[in-house]
């Protein structure tokens, strides 16, 4: 199952401040296990959420609400794309992350196809896999 970790902002990340070299160094070793073990498909820190921007949608009409957005708790400084057996192998692999002073993670699976049931037909089917297949292409491509 994939599984998105999702790292909560703290008042440090909306601030802007960086994580020192140590800090660094212990979350690359991290994610140098979570690679060699096979789990890693993807990750990433994000700028604070006054260099970026919503988009509400209501019928037609599309509102850009430009940051910094209110409620810390409820924004995103970072992510994982993990590759596990089950939620409880996620979990017990983020317990090792080197995080600490409050840092709130989030783990939530990651729908997939058979989740949709009989509304995926199977034309979505044939176009989400021919989707997958021209996404790992152009990222092979790079």
């Amino acid at each position: 199952m994939k599984v998105m970790v999702i790292v909560k902002a703290t008042a440090e990340s909306e601030a802007g401040r960086m994580p020192g070299t140590e800090l660094l160094a212990e979350m690359g070793r991290f994610n140098e296990a979570l690679v060699k073990a096979g789990i890693m498909l993807a990750g990433e820190g994000l700028h604070p959420s006054s260099r970026g921007a919503r988009v509400r949608f209501e019928g037609r009409q599309r509102t850009v609400i430009d940051g910094p957005f209110s409620g810390t708790q409820d924004l995103v400084s970072g992510f994982w794309l993990w590759q596990v057996r089950n939620l409880d192998e996620a979990i017990e692999w983020i317990k090792r992350a080197p995080f600490d002073g409050g840092t709130e993670i989030e783990l939530r699976p990651v729908f997939d196809a058979d989740d949709f049931g009989d509304a995926l037909t199977p034309e979505l089917r044939a176009q989400e896999t021919r989707l997958a297949a021209e996404l790992t292409a152009k990222s092979q491509d790079r």
